[in-house]
Order: C-alpha cells, then sequence, then structure tokens
C-alpha cells in the first residue's frame, strides 16, 4: 500500500521500529503467552501458587472446582511453561515455573489497580 503524499513519514522512526520489533514468530507466541493469562481460573491458580506448591486436590478445594477441572487447566499452564511439577510418590505437586510469572501477576495487577 503506498503512502499518500500527504503524509510525511520519518524514515529513522521506521528504521528504530523495524530493529526493536521481534521477529513475527516471538509475537505470535507472546500472543498466546497472553491469552492464556485471559482464563480467570487459570489466573486463579497462579495466584493460590503464589503462596505455595500444591497438589491438583489442595487446589481443587482451595478454588472450590472439580479435580479434573484444575488437571485440565494445570496442563495448559504447564504446556506454556508457567507452572512446573514434581512427584512425591504418587503425588504431583505444582508451583510456579519461575519469578518471570510472580513479576507479570504483580506488574498486571498493579496496571489495573492504577
Amino acid at each position: 500500500m503506498e503512502t499518500p503524499a500527504y503524509i510525511h513519514v520519518n524514515e529513522h522512526i521506521l528504521k528504530v521500529i523495524d530493529e526493536k520489533m521481534p521477529p513475527e514468530e516471538e509475537l505470535q507466541d507472546l500472543a498466546e503467552l497472553f491469552k492464556v493469562f485471559g482464563d480467570g481460573t487459570r489466573l486463579k491458580i497462579l495466584y493460590v501458587l503464589l503462596s505455595s506448591e500444591m497438589c491438583v486436590y489442595d487446589i481443587a478445594a482451595v478454588l472450590g472446582m472439580s479435580q479434573s477441572a484444575i488437571s485440565h487447566q494445570l496442563r495448559v499452564l504447564k504446556q506454556m511453561d508457567l507452572v512446573k511439577n514434581r512427584r512425591d510418590g504418587k503425588t504431583i505437586f505444582y508451583s510456579l515455573a519461575d519469578d518471570h510469572i510472580v513479576t507479570i501477576l504483580s506488574q498486571g495487577l498493579d496496571h489495573i489497580e492504577e
């Protein structure tokens, strides 16, 4: 699409933007990450895991939901590397994958509370 003659395009700004723009694949991955944060149940699970490592049974009890619903959401969170798990006998415990998750949640809350 051609730029109309009456619009002046700052070539320097375009170059800076082009250099800073992440590759398309990374932008798509980022969009998928933000979609995961767009679900209230998954956010609740992440906030529960901010406090403590927990098993599916305990998360379900805290949130008043079924274990299968929690397991389904934990699978999504694990696929996106937002939670990790460890096995202790027959029980699997879940926790946040890293401190980036804490930062994302904290900054998101800070933003909406302004």
